[in-house]
């Protein structure tokens, strides 16, 4: 359980893990979404950059967001495959930018970038992810 007791949504959901990386949810509309996320000292490998993993953790969220920005709530997605190459270390703040390429009724394909302060393209993902029709909740 996080420390915090902030709870943030993440375009409608609650998703601790995204809590404890502190994730910015920026847009989720028109099959993009985009997220932000502030380099600290808890997401640093041993040579002082954001771990990949922490990386790729915000990439497979904003492309699955890109993926049911349709419908935020009425669609869920769960990861099939993932695609990631690092381009460059990560030393600043992030932005993640993404989008759908192609929705069918039951996978979702998605490719996004992260960016840097100054633009540069740190790494580049692409993904497809099973559909899930979400149950409204009683």
């Amino acid at each position: 359980m996080s420390s915090s007791s902030k709870t943030n949504t993440y375009f409608g959901l609650n998703i601790p893990y995204l809590d404890f990386l502190q994730l910015e949810p920026v847009l989720c509309q028109d099959d993009r979404a985009v997220t932000r996320i502030k380099i600290r000292d808890e997401l640093l490998n041993s040579r002082g950059q954001i771990h990949g993993g922490a990386i790729m953790s915000i990439l497979d969220f904003t492309l699955s967001a890109a993926g049911r920005a349709s419908d935020p709530l009425g669609i869920g997605m769960a990861t099939i495959d993932m695609h990631t190459t690092c381009l460059e270390p990560a030393t600043t703040d992030l932005t993640v930018q993404a989008r759908c390429i192609r929705r069918g009724s039951s996978i979702a394909f998605c490719e996004g970038e992260v960016l840097d302060t100054a633009g540069n393209v740190i790494a580049k993902a692409t993904a497809a992810f099973k559909v899930l029709r979400v149950k409204p909740s009683a």
